[in-house]
């Protein structure tokens, strides 16, 4: 077997438990050899001690992983604004059965409800609510 072109044989001593471990892990890491293995994992050592390029060493599974948790964290909140969304339309449901507000007062409602939560960040208190009512006019 020859050598492939520009690389250079190198003896290397390793204990039999780390060499039986590179033989079971090579294959799991699409590598063609022990040998391509080894390259690797030093590549990445190198990576982790200089950490000039943290991408060399950082795992491709970690990356993956780190997506994985994104999306999922993602997805959870959909489903809770959806909740919350279909919470809200029933309050509003309710409340317009219940009130005898004409189209023109609700749409001054809204954009006064706009208003006062871009001006408090949306850190509305229902005590809030109450007091701001109580100075609001149909």
């Amino acid at each position: 077997m020859s050598a492939p072109k520009g690389k250079e044989k190198l003896a290397v001593w390793m204990y039999p438990e780390i060499k039986a471990k590179v033989k079971e892990m090579y294959r799991q890491d699409d590598c063609r050899s022990m040998s391509e293995f080894v390259e690797k994992s030093i590549r990445f050592y190198v990576g982790y001690l200089t950490a000039e390029n943290k991408t060399n060493y950082l795992p491709n599974m970690f990356l993956s992983c780190l997506r994985s948790i994104i999306r999922e964290s993602d997805n959870r909140h959909s489903v809770m604004l959806f909740k919350l969304a279909v919470e809200v339309a029933m309050v509003e449901n309710i409340l317009a059965n219940l009130s005898k507000y004409d189209p023109a007062s609700v749409e001054r409602l809204r954009y006064q409800c706009q208003e006062e939560v871009k001006e408090i960040h949306g850190m509305l208190h229902f005590e809030d609510a109450i007091d701001w009512q109580e100075g609001w006019e149909n």
